[in-house]
């Protein structure tokens, strides 16, 4: 792990931040480590913006926040600063493939089903319509004896097929919110639910939408025609909604993901 990015000119880094809460507290290093538990190693290569120490992203975030209630700070803005100087890090979570893989499992048995109705109805009608003639022109005692068998026949037939044809409006209703979605575009919504979530989303040319931290309550939605690409800070805090499908929490509390949706992704019925 790199010790990250440069502070900006008008802010401190993260772990000068630390330093100078600590020493504004009255505390040392030992004091600190005494009280919060992480090793005084740690603590002097957090102070100095090294966190190679720290065994990963997450257990930074949590020391970090640990030493800041520890010298008196609000730690989530601290914790924000280093997500964002450090972000390039993360790998990017494999959300997409599952859902083009239930996307080819489940289109292909849909369209054998319909094919198989429709050529079904089709049968019956014909019979139906192939009796009707035929005993027509057979005279008048054939056209009486052979209708009424034909048309007790038929009826259950004509009576199942609206049923059977009813079948996908009942599906439909239930992927009402995929259909909503504008076609040939993707749409992403990201709703802070448990938290505050640092977000960065941008579009299919690389241009920046949104940078900004979403607080509990808050929400954004994103539109291309090619893709959104999504940097999650706090990835257990929000829910995911792509294409009006609710994929529910973007990952676990804590962690930093990076997501790329595109159209059609996840499946749209």
């Amino acid at each position: 792990m790199s010790v990250g990015n440069s502070p900006s000119e008008d802010r401190p880094s993260v772990g000068h931040a630390l330093a100078q809460a600590r020493i504004a507290a009255g505390l040392s290093i030992d004091e600190v480590s005494t009280s919060t538990r992480v090793r005084v190693p740690i603590v002097q290569s957090i102070e100095q913006d090294d966190f190679s120490r720290c065994g990963g992203d997450v257990y930074a975030r949590g020391h970090i926040r640990t030493l800041a209630r520890a010298v008196g700070v609000d730690p989530e803005p601290l914790v924000e600063q280093y997500v964002a100087e450090h972000i390039g890090e993360e790998a990017p979570a494999p959300v997409a493939p599952l859902y083009e893989a239930q996307k080819i499992r489940s289109e292909p048995r849909r369209a054998n089903w319909t094919a198989a109705m429709v050529a079904a109805i089709v049968a019956v009608v014909g019979f139906v319509g192939f009796t009707v003639f035929t005993g027509g022109s057979g005279g008048d005692k054939t056209a009486a004896n052979s209708p009424s068998p034909s048309a007790t026949t038929s009826a259950p037939a004509v009576t199942q097929s609206p049923q059977s044809n009813g079948a996908d409006p009942k599906t439909d209703p239930t992927d009402s919110a995929i259909a909503a979605a504008p076609p040939g575009k993707v749409t992403v919504k990201i709703s802070a639910e448990s938290g505050t979530s640092w977000v960065q989303a941008s579009d299919g040319n690389g241009k920046q939408l949104f940078q900004k931290s979403l607080k509990k309550g808050e929400s954004q939605t994103f539109t291309d025609d090619k893709k959104i690409k999504l940097v999650v800070g706090n990835a257990g805090a929000v829910k995911l909604f792509v294409n009006g499908k609710d994929l529910g929490a973007a990952g676990t509390d804590g962690q930093v993901v990076r997501l790329t949706y595109t159209p059609g992704d996840p499946t749209q019925g």
